[in-house]
């Protein structure tokens, strides 16, 4: 299995529109995010996880060329926002595109791009099969597992996929969740910033005290703030925990 980070950055990416984050560029590409997606790739398929606002920009620079599932975490913009941009993928593969997240979040896609959905569907738009997902599936040769997590405002589902465990936008997790995250091999999870405690993500030392308690010997962060500066962050990191930053792959 191959893993792709295809962006790695907040809800508003970093930079920030207008430069209200970070006051200076620090000239290390890994300091500039995209929005928070992922690919993931084995033998017989190719997932994606979240089509947020650069998702278009996403594909070309990763050279994505088939989309056999989509996965989503939540309905927050800027997990959903590149929705459309699956649907030259339709036109190649000459089929609709299955996809599984949770019931709120097929409730608010079927609302908000209703014209992709039902009986009205606009002809020539994106066909989507959307799932609600509430136990294990198997889909090829992953079994994916759906991992219920805590954002405050919204429910969110990261997922476990074999052996990797991907979460994102959360600030607790259960008890529950922790079970079905046993014997994972490799995590991603969010790390907004280093302080102060945030509503609704996870710290960077919150995200470590996970990691460290799952026992998954690598975590890779996600969802990074305009104000973590890669090289400077990455040196108060333990071992076993790496910020991701995007175009990044890891093999499993």
């Amino acid at each position: 299995m191959k893993l792709t980070f295809l962006g790695t950055g907040t809800s508003m990416g970093v930079p920030i529109a207008g430069g209200f984050g970070r006051e200076k560029a620090t000239g290390d590409s890994r300091d500039e995010r995209y929005r928070t997606s992922a690919w993931i790739q084995t033998d017989q398929t190719s997932i994606v996880i979240d089509t947020g606002p650069e998702f278009r920009l996403q594909t070309l620079r990763a050279g994505i060329r088939r989309v056999d599932l989509v996965l989503f975490t939540h309905e927050h913009v800027d997990h959903v926002a590149g929705l459309d941009d699956l649907r030259p993928y339709n036109y190649v593969q000459q089929a609709p595109i299955p996809a599984y997240t949770n019931e709120s979040c097929k409730k608010s896609i079927e609302t908000r791009f209703a014209y992709m959905f039902g009986p009205n569907r606009t002809r020539g738009s994106l066909q989507l099969e959307l799932n609600v997902i509430n136990e294990p599936v198997q889909f090829k040769d992953c079994l994916i597992t759906p991992l219920p997590v805590d954002h405050a405002s919204v429910p969110v589902i990261g997922f476990r996929i074999n052996d990797l465990v991907y979460i994102t936008d959360a600030c607790k997790i259960s008890e529950e969740t922790f079970e079905l995250m046993k014997g994972a091999k490799l995590m991603v999870l969010n790390g907004l910033q280093w302080e102060p405690k945030h509503r609704t993500h996870f710290t960077i030392p919150e995200a470590i005290d996970i990691a460290t308690k799952t026992g998954i010997p690598m975590t890779y962060l996600v969802h990074i703030s305009s104000y973590v500066t890669h090289s400077v962050v990455s040196k108060r990191l333990p071992s076993h925990v790496k910020l991701a930053y995007d175009q990044l792959t890891v093999e499993l």
